[in-house]
């Protein structure tokens, strides 16, 4: 059923900095949730800077996985209210952030949260809702200025800073009835796509906790992710948005360049800078999309809209979107190593269904892109400058460049390298910078050439090549740049789960100021075949706090011998903790218990030993990888016992979670 909302009314309840500082210019329809929202207890948050009253248990929401369509009804219908939103999704990051899979996605809880929550409810029973965003928890990237709370862009050089005002889309957020409830880590001054910081550390993917969550905007695209709030924001220089989106299982756009203000944002480059939301679906997306577009004279980029009526993004999404359209896919962003190939295939799978749906779907190649995008990037050429005009215009920051940063050791140690580099530069203007700029040109020029002669809607590739990394490894197979070099929008859309069940993302690229359709095009994509799926790492509460782990009993008997293993399974942890005792036969006929993985076609190998030779019992516990976590919930791990004379091992005993 499609929804539609009136627009947002002006006037905040609350709204600080209202004045805005002088800055150097910066050169519904909704897929219904599977199960209603259901009413369970909420506990009150646990850390200290956010004390919350309890609420009355049979007054909570629960918010995993629930969209702002379905949020907005549940308040307009008296089932729940802001505040008890903000508690439902702090019980969420006090369950998971910290504990349990211990995402590390937050680096500030706002303390007036409740307090704003309660002031749009007051006015919600006054005067009714503002518009979609009216008392709905957000999430910013804590680059985004906000007078009330720190921004620190993941620096220690900036920790604790408390900017003049609001950044543009922050403000046009408040005046929304947004909540800000918490801002997310990120890669440290936005400059690197696995999300580690000064101020944040090391943030987790909540489908593999032992993976990156992509960046820089990580800690929004994993908090979204694990329903830590309805919708959050990020920026994007070359990906941010995107590769967490990919890594995610979520909606992602990097918005045409100067569709929305970018003041206030944290310089990474400002030619290439966007800010934008994350989402779990294209209709919240859409949402978030139509609070912040618009003109901004502080960013002169914004010019492009000052004689344009904005985007309707949620008026303009359409189930039929994909019928008649004609995607380019672009083969040179394939990749052809190995290592390409898995989201490769998982890419094709998703084009395939967008054939489905009733789009046209061409291979297509590009002559001399790949020259063209190389040495287009400008983000080595004006972070350096443009931080330093950011933080002359910040008074309360407390150093005033990037090598400041540096002299003074502020600044985690992963990233010294990549910032000494972007601190060289002795120019603002330099050959390099005029090649660059000729090149982007070229790549604007010939992006759109092909898109006109082959009458093409979109061009699509993977989001990004290769799988999420292990945490401490490289990231690579990004393919950032041509968004980024172009200014044209980007869209990334779910594309299906590789064999360790990771998330991989399909782009498609559009023309300037066409966002609305490749939302179009996504929201049709995702009605068609439902790509969103939840992490099992985080799941709904249970009476405010996370599952308790499950206990169950499986035996393997095989003549006089049995084996008898009382299992422990935490679904947070993916710890599998066991007892195993083995009977029936003398202790020295004992060979040992394995824990195998069934095949379609043979018999699974062992992935586990439980116990050893001439042992009667044996203890211990098991972090199960995604691949084996998948396994066991599917029924496919069992146990077998080895003896001397069962050498081959006896019958099958599978494990069956109660």
């Amino acid at each position: 059923m499609e929804s539609r909302f009136s627009d947002p009314k002006s006037g905040p309840p609350h709204q600080p900095g209202t004045t805005r500082h002088s800055r150097p210019p910066s050169h519904v329809g909704a897929r219904a949730l599977a199960a209603a929202l259901a009413l369970v207890p909420v506990a009150a948050h646990a850390d200290s800077t956010l004390p919350a009253p309890p609420i009355a248990q049979d007054q909570s929401v629960e918010v995993f996985e629930a969209s702002i369509p379905d949020l907005q009804e549940a308040m307009a219908d008296g089932r729940v209210t802001a505040v008890q939103l903000v508690d439902a999704y702090l019980a969420r990051i006090s369950a998971y952030d910290q504990r349990g899979p211990a995402l590390n996605s937050i680096v500030y809880l706002n303390p007036n949260a409740r307090a704003q929550a309660a002031a749009l409810d007051q006015e919600r029973a006054r005067s009714g809702a503002r518009g979609p965003l009216h008392g709905i928890p957000i999430i910013l990237k804590d680059n985004y200025d906000t007078a009330d709370l720190p921004t620190s862009g993941g620096s220690i050089a900036l920790a604790g800073m408390i900017p003049p005002d609001d950044a543009f889309q922050v403000r046009k957020l408040r005046e929304a009835g947004a909540i800000i409830l918490a801002k997310s880590n990120m890669h440290e001054l936005a400059a690197g796509i696995t999300t580690i910081s000064s101020v944040g550390g090391q943030t987790r993917n909540p489908y593999d906790p032992s993976r990156n969550p992509g960046g820089s905007s990580g800690g929004t695209g994993a908090a979204i992710a694990a329903s830590f709030a309805a919708i959050g924001w990020g920026s994007d220089t070359c990906g941010s948005i995107r590769i967490p989106a990919s890594h995610h299982n979520l909606f992602g756009l990097r918005p045409t360049k100067g569709l929305s203000s970018i003041d206030g944002i944290i310089p990474l480059s400002h030619t290439q800078d966007v800010g934008g939301p994350l989402a779990r679906t294209v209709t919240d997306l859409a949402i978030g999309l139509d609070a912040t577009v618009g003109a901004d004279p502080a960013d002169p980029a914004t010019r492009i809209m000052a004689d344009r009526p904005p985007p309707r993004f949620v008026d303009g999404l359409d189930a039929e979107a994909l019928k008649g359209a004609r995607l380019g896919v672009l083969t040179m962003l394939f990749g052809e190593a190995v290592e390409d190939q898995e989201h490769a295939r998982l890419v094709r799978a998703a084009l395939d269904a967008m054939g489905d749906a009733g789009a046209e779907i061409v291979d297509i190649e590009i002559p001399g892109l790949d020259s063209i995008l190389s040495g287009s990037s400008l983000i080595g050429l004006e972070f350096k400058w443009d931080l330093i005009d950011y933080l002359a215009a910040t008074p309360a920051a407390q150093v005033s460049s990037l090598q400041d940063i540096l002299d003074r050791g502020l600044y985690h140690v992963r990233l010294e390298g990549n910032f000494r580099r972007r601190a060289a530069p002795q120019e603002r203007d330099t050959a390099a910078y005029n090649r660059a700029m000729v090149k982007r040109a070229a790549a604007r020029d010939v992006v759109l050439a092909t898109m006109d002669e082959l009458s093409l809607d979109a061009i699509a590739y993977p989001t990004i090549r290769r799988r999420a990394a292990r945490i401490g490894d490289r990231q690579r197979g990004s393919n950032c740049q041509l968004s980024a070099a172009t200014g044209f929008p980007a869209l990334s859309v779910p594309a299906g789960f590789t064999g360790a069940g990771l998330p991989t993302g399909l782009e498609l690229l559009g023309r300037p100021l066409e966002d609305a359709r490749l939302l179009a095009l996504g929201f049709a994509y995702e009605q068609s075949v439902a790509p969103r799926r939840a992490p099992g790492r985080t799941p709904p509460l249970v009476g405010g706090r996370a599952p308790h782990p499950v206990d169950f009993v499986v035996a393997a008997v095989g003549g006089r011998a049995s084996a008898r293993v009382l299992f422990s399974w935490d679904v947070v942890t993916s710890a599998l903790s066991y007892e195993v005792t083995v009977s029936g036969i003398p202790t020295a006929e004992i060979l040992g218990t394995g824990l195998h993985r069934a095949q379609s076609e043979r018999e699974g190998g062992v992935i586990h030993n439980l116990s050893r030779p001439v042992r009667q019992v044996a203890s211990g516990v098991i972090t199960l990888s995604t691949r084996d976590r998948d396994a066991l919930l599917k029924g496919e791990l069992y146990l077998r016992l080895y003896t001397m004379g069962s050498p081959s091992g006896g019958p099958r005993a599978p494990l069956r979670i109660p």
